[in-house]
């Protein structure tokens, strides 16, 4: 099992019900009437003891433990500002707050004994504490008290109301498992097509290509329904970027009008086992019923009361970013690289592309140099065969490429797809090809969160990129210049799919669902021409990579410069510029064009 750390179980419980309750009770101690302060200080004991919280995935009771823990707290001080430290008789009725109150539910038989174990070891401690304060001898045993509410079984199958009745229900919280779709066993893909169904219980086209995390916020926010229940889960962050956004999140606005309360954007989550697990996770508190409490965004540690949260955990419209085949602006398309699927035999390194044509020199036009993401970011030399219009008879007379040929051939046979199977009939070639004729703009898929700028790039048709990128035929210096703003990189940060911390860029996401400006000539003409800065001061580094230009630490004040330049044009010509002082407000600024654009306003 791995066990929470307290600090991050603070994180949920804390902005969903904990950090209002110590408000509330400090208010309370503050009265200086003495009969209007006791007064209050049993009706706050009272509201503690009716409180009812459920964890439809337990574990091992982590989350449930701690919450009685914290609430039992409040009582104590709330018992002890009530009496002053004075010690009192009959002081057993007055302990109201019960582990009745904590529900929960968890597959793992032993987690389940642990839950159960660990609740009975926690009313133990704090009756002590009780004792303590008030200065008092009581005779307790837990094990009497306590009614089994920790439930074992799957709770993606077991209705919730049968483990506790929604009308008593007041918060639903915990730390569901993260599976990622394609990793899901059959098993949890059925209790996905299960939960995550419509009005007509028919499921959701989205539904098997989400997380199985997911499924815990379906089940929650139909509990919810006609109730003051509020819930918080801990989620792999996923779940609320690319393509995900839409799929799990619109049925749950559409159907159930749910809004977000509070978030944390993503942070690494640590288990305090000692088999760390580093999962990169979100939080996102959020209800059905009005509430008109602030709305909480945190971040890396600050704390930011804002207007709204979308589901991008964004201070921005509500708004679903869907996968869409084609620009929703009047820009060049983008397309995938070509896709391979060549089993390796028709790439090379350095060293046996120097072989190779050392024995063989004719076939030296037919090996290219190719970029992936990798080779072009960190200017890595990678070759590969490039057999688009070469003579069959070049092809036969060779041995190696013949033997290379074949290779592709047998791989593609013995695939389980038939697509690739039915592609060994042309095994001369990569399986899809796109390569341009001309230049062309080159996007990595997956770079690092740890740069400012993603670097892009205009390739020489010469160079094969294969579909580790994706590219923009036909693009001009204008389009490079937006793409490289701070703008778009904004836009690329919230909305992107990320591989744990690192960007995924989707063209079909990011690129096409990109709201463009409409510049005049004039602001065009200075964006193009910050542009060339931009490509001017890369080229002064002939030496260096990408990766090294690019590095925080190690970028040239040259080229800083000439970024900073095209992000100042850039925003003038989407009229930002000394009206937005935050990467947020950039984003919600451009979630309000998608809106206009996506809605016909």
């Amino acid at each position: 099992m791995h066990y929470t750390s307290i600090e991050n179980i603070h994180k949920v419980i804390d902005p969903l019900f904990l950090s209002d309750l110590r408000k509330e009770l400090d208010t309370y101690i503050a009265y200086k009437d003495e009969r209007t302060r006791k007064q209050r200080l049993s009706e706050f004991r009272s509201k503690l003891a009716s409180l009812v919280f459920f964890d439809p995935a337990c574990g091992s009771g982590n989350f449930l433990t701690e919450t009685y823990l914290s609430i039992r707290k409040l009582e104590n001080e709330a018992l002890f500002e009530e009496n002053r430290g004075q010690a009192m008789l009959g002081l057993d009725d007055l302990i109201q707050v019960s582990i009745n109150q904590f529900y929960g539910i968890e597959i793992n038989d032993f987690a389940v004994a642990v839950a159960r174990t660990a609740l009975w070891i926690a009313e133990h401690k704090m009756l002590r504490e009780t004792e303590d304060i008030m200065q008092v001898n009581l005779d307790f045993l837990p094990l009497k008290s306590y009614k089994d509410h920790i439930i074992e079984g799957n709770a993606l199958r077991i209705d919730w109301e049968s483990v506790v009745p929604k009308e008593k229900l007041s918060y639903i919280m915990g730390n569901p498992p993260f599976v990622g779709y394609s990793l899901q066993s059959k098993e949890q893909k059925d209790d996905m097509l299960s939960i995550y169904v419509d009005e007509k219980g028919k499921p959701y086209k989205t539904a098997g290509k989400i997380d199985y995390v997911a499924a815990w916020y379906f089940k929650a926010s139909q509990l919810m329904v006609d109730t003051n229940i509020r819930s918080a889960f801990v989620s792999t962050n996923s779940i609320t970027q690319g393509e995900q956004v839409a799929g799990v999140w619109k049925p749950l606005y559409d159907r159930f009008s749910i809004h977000i309360d509070f978030a944390h954007r993503t942070f690494r989550w640590d288990s305090e086992a000692s088999l760390k697990a580093h999962v990169h996770c979100v939080i996102v508190g959020y209800s059905i019923a009005d509430n008109k409490a602030d709305r909480h965004l945190f971040d890396n540690g600050t704390d930011k009361i804002v207007s709204n949260i979308n589901p991008f955990l964004v201070e921005a419209p509500n708004v679903f970013i869907e996968s869409k085949g084609t620009p929703i602006s009047t820009v060049p398309e983008m397309i995938y690289g070509n896709k391979p699927t060549d089993g390796g035999f028709l790439f090379l390194t350095p060293e046996e592309r120097e072989e190779a044509v050392s024995k063989e020199p004719k076939i030296e036009k037919y090996i290219k140099q190719i970029y992936g993401a990798t080779e072009f970011i960190n200017n890595k030399l990678r070759f590969c065969i490039w057999l688009v219009n070469a003579s069959p008879s070049d092809i036969r007379n060779s041995k190696f490429l013949s033997e290379r040929v074949a290779g592709v051939k047998e791989f593609r046979l013995n695939s389980p797809k038939e697509a690739t199977r039915r592609s060994a009939d042309t095994a001369m070639l990569f399986q899809e090809v796109r390569q341009p004729n001309t230049t062309y703009i080159l996007i990595p898929r997956h770079s690092s969160e740890t740069r400012r700028y993603i670097p892009f790039g205009f390739v020489s048709p010469d160079i094969i990129v294969n579909d580790a990128v994706q590219i923009i035929p036909n693009a001009k210096l204008y389009h490079f210049g937006i793409l490289m703003s701070n703008v778009h990189m904004a836009w690329t940060r919230a909305v992107c799919g990320r591989i744990k911390s690192d960007y995924r860029y989707s063209k079909d996401i990011v690129y096409n669902n990109f709201p463009w400006c409409a510049p005049t000539p004039e602001q065009k003409a200075k964006i193009e021409k910050t542009a060339q800065a931009i490509l001017d001061a890369r080229a002064l580094y002939p030496d260096s990579s990408l990766a090294d230009l690019y590095d925080e630490l190690t970028m040239p004040p040259e080229l800083r410069k000439a970024h900073q330049a095209n992000d100042r044009a850039v925003m003038e010509a989407y009229g930002f510029w000394g009206k937005l002082n935050t990467e947020s407000e950039c984003v919600a600024e451009l979630m309000k064009m998608y809106q206009r654009l996506t809605e016909g306003k």
